[in-house]
């Protein structure tokens, strides 16, 4: 397994971190524990997970990912062999059943934390992140910023002092971002240099090869910063494995299950897949090792969070390590984002 620097943290994590999101709604406590068992046997290091998940969210399943990840945890006891990751929900997206609708602000993140440490059964969370802004802004696929200095929102300067509150306390370990602009970055970075509060390490949007938004204004703070990505969603929700392509629907298939998962399914989505796909079957690859060596092989990104609802695709996903693109490759990809330029921001 490739490891590299979490930030500046002196933390090595695996190239490939296990995401979590479905383990409560797709996938059972026991499969949860089948894939956290395998892939720790293949070297992966890194956990990813989040008090709203597993997704869709219901307040019925939340905080269930965590719980089976603790579940684990006790049982196994491999807690000091692993990094931790989970984050704390902003306002919005239908949460208004947690904690009465989360904000940013100290309170919320100091009742957030404590329930999570005790869902995971540990006294620590190695990183912990901010899930996404308190305030409106570019995030999940909006496009069109549109600024109202009339809003009301939870300053970053509030957040990242819960944040230093929390490391203080020896309940985080480290903090990073989630969803975030690169104003947001930036601010979360003066704010730390400023008043000696904790520096973020990462910084976990999404990156495929139907979405590089990320190279636009994040790619170059990643890199000068050293806050590199913790890439998510790298295969665009199952779509560039093409399984999706001719109208097919696999049954139990996320798309197929949850309609509100739309953000890859336009007709330039399926369009630029589709072209991916083929590029991959040309070559003899597989088209999700493909799309998730593409995102392996970027300079930027410090961790590639793969999901898998069953173990096959588990296996591909890891697999995904062992695949080096040709420069002939990498020109053709290339070549494809050129006519499918962001197709699905």
């Amino acid at each position: 397994m490739q490891t590299r620097k979490l930030g500046n943290t002196g933390l090595d994590v695996s190239l490939i971190c296990l995401g979590t999101m479905t383990w409560g709604e797709q996938n059972t406590e026991s499969e949860a524990f089948e894939q956290l068992d395998y892939a720790t046997s293949e070297g992966v290091n890194f956990i990813d997970a989040a008090e709203m998940y597993p997704v869709p969210p219901r307040a019925e399943t939340q905080g269930l990912t965590e719980s089976y990840l603790g579940n684990w945890l006790a049982q196994r006891g491999r807690r000091d062999d692993l990094v931790i990751a989970s984050k704390v929900a902003g306002p919005g997206n239908g949460l208004s059943y947690l904690r009465n609708g989360p904000r940013l602000t100290r309170d919320h993140i100091i009742e957030a934390c404590d329930a999570s440490l005790t869902r995971l059964q540990t006294d620590y969370i190695d990183l912990y992140q901010v899930h996404w802004p308190d305030r409106t802004t570019n995030f999940f696929g909006k496009l069109g910023y549109q600024h109202n200095p009339k809003e009301t929102f939870t300053p970053i300067e509030e957040t990242l002092e819960a944040l230093d509150e929390l490391v203080r306390a020896g309940k985080v370990r480290h903090i990073g971002i989630s969803n975030e602009t690169p104003w947001g970055a930036m601010e979360y970075l003066r704010l730390s240099s400023e008043r000696g509060w904790p520096r973020i390490a990462s910084i976990q949007n999404p990156y495929n090869l139907l979405n590089r938004s990320f190279e636009l204004g994040m790619a170059e703070i990643a890199h000068r910063e050293q806050t590199g990505l913790l890439a998510y969603s790298p295969l665009a929700f199952g779509m560039l494995s093409g399984k999706y392509l001719g109208g097919k629907w696999p049954e139990k298939a996320r798309l197929t299950l949850f309609e509100r998962f739309s953000r890859y399914t336009s007709a330039s989505g399926f369009d630029a897949t589709r072209a991916y796909v083929e590029l991959a079957r040309q070559n003899d690859l597989s088209p999700a090792q493909m799309a998730l060596a593409y995102v392996n092989s970027r300079s930027f990104v410090t961790s590639n969070i793969i999901g898998a609802t069953s173990m096959d695709q588990l296996r591909e996903n890891l697999g995904s390590l062992s695949v080096t693109l040709s420069p002939d490759t990498l020109e053709a990809i290339e070549a494809i984002h050129q006519e499918f330029t962001y197709p699905c921001p």
